[in-house]
């Protein structure tokens, strides 16, 4: 006997997208590395689920995940073809995580700068199955009919991102989050003073500086490397423009630094640390990708 499910009344589905929308939101950014686009996915996913019977759908959580998954994958396909002729190095849009987090989602390293830097060395289709299944724990069927492949293949493509990531993950090992604090306290009072000495003890000699500016505001648009050379550019930095205030608070669920300058978010920093030195320092100043830092850093409207 067939059994006849009930539709979901509209309070109820409004209820329950309220409850998962931190998970849609949390695939779209993390597959595609962009606030804004994340923010139109979830939007496109809600309007797709007020429209759809939704009464044979028994895990909503695991459709909606996979509606957005789908509509991500488009994007990040056209997405690559659009990097190419971006201006300057790419660096993903930095989501605030901590009490003046903008936008609640599910925290945890892959939404880290560093590991959305290591899903862009993913091809679309693994960092899909990648994301889905190990961070969504998402069925591997279900994988298989957003990427139009078989269940095996979709599993390989996932084993295959997983070696990868934990490649990654072995060169560059993560330090402690007081380690983070306890470094970028020290970076921000250094650059606060203009100490060249002090902020080139705090720079691994072989240390990397990646500017994010998008062609729309003045900085390096090639990665800087060697810590003496990033010390004295950012000193220069410093002297041409001062920031009113530097904030240490979290982003991509690790410690951050935001500029602010005139009453608004001028740069967005975040770090690897190996051996109790900065290796990677990255700034994302291009204004589309810090205008919801902007709104949340000075609102703090949501808690993560």
């Amino acid at each position: 006997m067939s059994v006849t499910r009930t539709p979901r009344p509209p309070e109820v589905l409004e209820a329950e997208w309220e409850t998962h929308r931190p998970a849609v939101f949390g695939v779209a950014y993390r597959l595609l590395g962009s606030v804004a686009d994340a923010e139109d996915v979830a939007q496109d996913v809600w309007l797709r689920a007020a429209g759809s019977d939704l009464c044979r759908i028994g895990d909503l959580r695991a459709w909606l995940v996979t509606v957005a998954a789908r509509r991500s994958y488009d994007i990040l396909k056209s997405a690559r073809v659009r990097r190419e002729t971006y201006v300057g190095p790419w660096l993903p849009a930095p989501l605030l995580t901590g009490p003046d987090a903008s936008e609640a989602v599910l925290v945890d390293e892959s939404v880290g700068s560093a590991m959305l830097l290591v899903m862009e060395e993913l091809s679309p289709p693994e960092r899909v199955a990648f994301i889905l299944h190990d961070v969504f724990g998402i069925e591997f069927s279900r994988i298989a009919d957003v990427l139009d492949t078989s269940g095996p293949a979709a599993r390989q493509l996932a084993s295959r991102a997983r070696r990868k990531v934990a490649g990654a993950r072995r060169s560059a090992p993560q330090a402690s989050r007081a380690e983070r604090e306890r470094l970028l306290a020290a970076f921000r009072a250094a650059y606060e003073a203009g100490d060249l000495a002090g902020l080139v003890r705090l720079l691994h000699p072989e240390a990397v500086y990646v500017t994010d500016g998008g062609g729309r505001v003045g900085t390096a648009r090639r990665v800087v490397h060697g810590g003496g050379r990033i010390a004295r550019l950012m000193v220069g930095v410093l002297l041409r423009w001062r920031s009113d205030r530097i904030d240490l608070v979290e982003v991509g669920g690790e410690p951050a630094l935001v500029h602010r300058r005139a009453g608004r978010v001028f740069s967005v920093d975040t770090v690897e640390i190996e051996d109790g030195l900065i290796t990677a320092y990255r700034r994302v100043l291009n204004p589309e990708k810090i205008a919801h830092v902007r709104t949340g850093a000075q609102e703090g409207s949501r808690r993560a």
